[in-house]
């Protein structure tokens, strides 16, 4: 398979292994994942607890560097790259939206949502701005601090933040998991319109009403893609996951 550009494959991993620990104790986390996600695709990732969607998420975004193989991020090999270096490459063209929120307590909605883009030296885009924290349904609390929201809308704020920098490439662990459903399907539509747009997403989730927004599922089991899925549907991705669940938890039975 010829190697695509870094315009066509924003995020690339070739042959990665993560091993934690060391002898007796190792884990291997990763087995040697070998996938690109195109520019302008929705990935979701799936698999049994412990099958290495974090570390796959968290080796992509280059926050954990792989025991071995290599990774792409933006067209830049991460190998041996300074973590100064890494911070501005994230700095310009990722965005993270965790289960943590990471929201500055003595800023409000609007300046946790703006503070990403200033941070990178640019003038943001208050129009764009607006429009993502009204899809988010914080229009009514752009001067709160985070202090004064819920749990959910604080994620709602970090979703915001994420997608207000149009960045190339959002990562997300689990974005909807803390928002009711309502709110859950609001930010995956808009996520979705942003692939529309031509950006890239790679999201970590247990849930299969998120990933049938997704163009493909990834379903990971003990740090190895075991099969994908293109234009996923609810009832097929919950039927994967469960047999996947079933196998795992038969194999670790009989080890």
């Amino acid at each position: 398979m010829p190697t695509m550009t870094s315009v066509e494959s924003p995020v690339q991993l070739d042959a990665v292994h993560k091993t934690y620990g060391s002898g007796d104790s190792a884990v291997e986390a990763l087995a040697g994942v070998s996938v690109s996600f195109p520019a302008g695709t929705f990935t979701a990732v799936m698999g049994p607890s412990g099958s290495g969607k974090s570390t796959l998420l968290h080796c992509a975004a280059g926050l954990d560097k792989p025991t071995s193989g290599r990774v792409t991020l933006v067209g830049t090999d991460l190998k041996g790259k300074s973590e100064t270096k890494l911070t501005l490459l994230r700095r310009d063209h990722v965005a993270f939206i965790f289960q943590s929120f990471n929201l500055m307590p003595a800023l409000n909605v609007e300046q946790n949502v703006t503070l990403p883009t200033l941070l990178a030296g640019r003038e943001p885009d208050q129009a764009w701005v607006d429009q993502v924290i009204a899809r988010v349904g914080l229009s009514q609390r752009v001067k709160h601090r985070p202090g004064e929201l819920s749990g959910g809308q604080q994620q709602r704020v970090a979703i915001a933040r994420a997608l207000a920098a149009r960045p190339a490439v959002v990562f997300a662990d689990e974005p909807t998991g803390a928002l009711d459903t309502n709110t859950a399907l609001e930010v995956l539509t808009l996520m979705r319109e942003l692939v529309s747009a031509g950006q890239t997403i790679v999201m970590v989730t247990h849930d299969p009403v998120a990933a049938s927004y997704a163009d493909n599922v990834l379903f990971l089991v003990d740090g190895r893609i075991v099969t994908q899925m293109a234009a996923p549907g609810v009832e097929a991705v919950a039927a994967t996951l469960a047999q996947l669940g079933a196998q795992a938890k038969q194999a670790r039975g009989q080890r």
